[in-house]
């Protein structure tokens, strides 16, 4: 455990915001998670890979940086193996390792920024797969009782972007451990367009689960900025799902709008042709702007306040919702 006082937050979060934290504790260990929050129960708040927050001014509570490594085998036979992450694991490193050891299941999630403990929380997915395919149970510490408990699929109340670690467990748990069960034998999942588009390239006709990582990785780093060289969070608006007659009523106004019908009969619509249709992708304020080429990304250009951000944020969310009736949710919180 290391404790830092004092710290700009902007070396620990990829929209690298300028801002003050008081106090980060690093931890290593289960038994880290339980002091820290033993000693500040009231005031801690968690930080992975600082790839899905927005800083707008500094934090006088306790960050507990999760920084629990490790990978283990926890079952396995001719099929399937389950491994447990420590949390602090990096994500896109976690799914690497697994394509490389041939377990098939999470490499349509390669390079997604952030910390495996974050997986469960956001529910993240990508490239038409979604962690929960793959989720065993995660452990995460009760901040009122600092015991730990396993968490399984059916508690998690998985959904689009969304887990129960949002909802009714939001700030209340800090999740120490997360498994998988990944497939020996496993069966590539490459429907989504981009994805077969870059295997037609290269003429993949039998694609492997590297093959799918390796497309994975060239659409990202094609379409996304790299956050090491300017400042973001990735997607900053989730992709909204409506009901079906005001799909119907906006494809008629706009019969270009592309759309996704749901399992539940609602549809869901890419915010970021939504934020395009209303003129933001590339517009920029100072050094707050949205990506030249994704609008789902709002980036730092080098000096924009957390502020300056959240302000260019809202003012996109109030043209979608007044051209569309359309409300957009923020993928990233802020803090």
């Amino acid at each position: 455990m290391n404790t830092q006082h004092h710290v700009d937050l902007a070396q620990l979060t990829t929209f690298h915001v300028h801002a003050t934290a008081e106090t980060v504790v690093s931890v290593q260990s289960t038994d880290d998670v339980i002091a820290v929050l033993r000693s500040a129960p009231s005031n801690v708040r968690i930080l992975g890979g600082g790839s899905n927050i927005l800083v707008t001014g500094d934090v006088s509570d306790v960050i507990l940086k999760m920084e629990i490594m490790g990978r283990d085998v926890l079952h396995e036979n001719e099929n399937t193996v389950t491994i447990r992450f420590g949390a602090g694991e990096s994500w896109h490193d976690s799914v690497a390792w697994c394509v490389d050891q041939g377990y098939g299941g999470l490499e349509n999630l390669a390079l997604i920024p952030g910390t495996v403990g974050a997986a469960p929380m956001q529910n993240i997915g990508a490239y038409g797969v979604e962690q929960e395919r793959c989720f065993d149970h995660c452990i995460g510490i009760d901040r009122s009782t600092l015991q730990p408990h396993t968490y399984r699929a059916e508690e998690c109340a998985f959904g689009y972007r969304d887990s129960v670690f949002k909802r009714a467990l939001r700030d209340r748990v800090v999740i120490t451990h997360v498994a998988y069960t990944l497939s020996k034998r496993p069966i590539v999942h490459c429907d989504y367009a981009d994805v077969r588009q870059e295997l037609d390239a290269h003429a993949i006709t039998a694609p492997t689960i590297a093959d799918i990582f390796r497309a994975v990785v060239t659409i990202r780093t094609r379409k996304l900025p790299d956050p090491s060289q300017i400042g973001n969070a990735g997607s900053f608006f989730k992709n909204p799902v409506i009901a079906a007659d005001h799909a119907a009523r906006l494809h008629a106004a706009f019969p270009a709008m592309p759309s996704y019908p749901q399992e539940d009969g609602r549809v869901k619509l890419p915010a970021a042709w939504l934020i395009d249709q209303c003129g933001w992708k590339g517009h920029r304020r100072g050094d707050a702007g949205v990506h030249v080429n994704q609008a789902l990304v709002l980036v730092n250009y080098g000096a924009a306040t957390g502020e300056e951000i959240h302000v260019l944020a809202t003012e996109i969310e109030r043209s979608v919702r007044e051209r569309f009736d359309v409300a957009l949710e923020t993928e990233v919180n802020r803090w």
